[in-house]
């Protein structure tokens, strides 16, 4: 029946083939082939369960889709800013590239560079930008599970049972909170791992339990790691990364 079928550029985008905005310019070129057949018309609509695949050439596209690994200063905003504020983008310079070796920085990277993640202006660490709309979904789809993993410098008292709160019972704008894995590594600084992302929601938590936050920094955002990359400076993902 009609009302079963699903407008084939979601379906693609459920299935994480790719994102619905790739998924419209590759039907539009005729480069989608449903139960074996190409489908060029947008909008057209499919059976959930067809069998569906990109041509060589879409493939090819994806391939040269690059993401990149930024180790964010405190200072810069993450998207578009208000004036008077620098984003996070202009640090991908050629200048700014670790490990010069490989491939290097091109116009086209920077081509429909989206952030994967946020960090606001007051935190640091890992930044991710990408041209991948597979990999974004994976990292802040609404069905997103991947792990963000912080480091946090507090100041204030904690007892356990604010600490519990903080891994599991606080809520945030009325919606209760995901369980966290939240434990100290010394004395003034907490480690925080979470599978969601509110607005500065490491801030509000703490301070929910009466702690001032003094210092947070992303160091791994699924399997992809800070490691030694350098403040202000970025990073291609390699072939053989992946977030999950």
């Amino acid at each position: 029946m009609s009302d079963e079928l699903i407008r084939l550029s979601k379906l693609m985008a459920e299935r994480g083939i790719c994102s619905r905005r790739e998924a419209d310019a590759f039907i539009e070129k005729g480069l989608v082939l449903v139960n074996g057949q190409v489908v060029s018309q947008l909008g057209t609509k499919v059976s959930p369960d067809v069998e569906v695949k990109l041509a060589p050439q879409a493939v090819k596209q994806q391939n040269k889709l690059v993401t990149i690994l930024l180790n964010k200063p405190i200072g810069y905003v993450s998207a578009q800013p208000e004036p008077g504020y620098t984003p996070a983008i202009t640090l991908l310079t050629a200048a700014n590239q670790f490990e010069k070796t490989g491939t290097r920085l091109r116009p086209e990277h920077l081509k429909g560079l989206a952030v994967a993640g946020r960090l606001d202006i007051d935190s640091q660490g890992l930044l991710l930008f990408t041209q991948d709309g597979r990999l974004a979904k994976q990292i802040i789809g609404e069905r997103s599970d991947v792990e963000k993993e912080y480091l946090v410098r507090v100041v204030g008292s904690l007892p356990d049972s604010k600490l519990r709160l903080l891994r599991h019972g606080l809520e945030l704008d009325g919606k209760p909170l995901l369980p966290a894995k939240v434990e100290w590594l010394n004395r003034d600084q907490l480690r925080f791992v979470l599978r969601e992302g509110r607005k500065r929601q490491i801030r509000r938590m703490c301070e929910a339990v009466g702690l001032q936050v003094v210092g947070l920094k992303r160091v791994r955002i699924g399997n992809l790691k800070l490691g030694r990359l350098p403040e202000g400076q970025w990073r291609f993902l390699q072939p053989d990364e992946h977030v999950l």
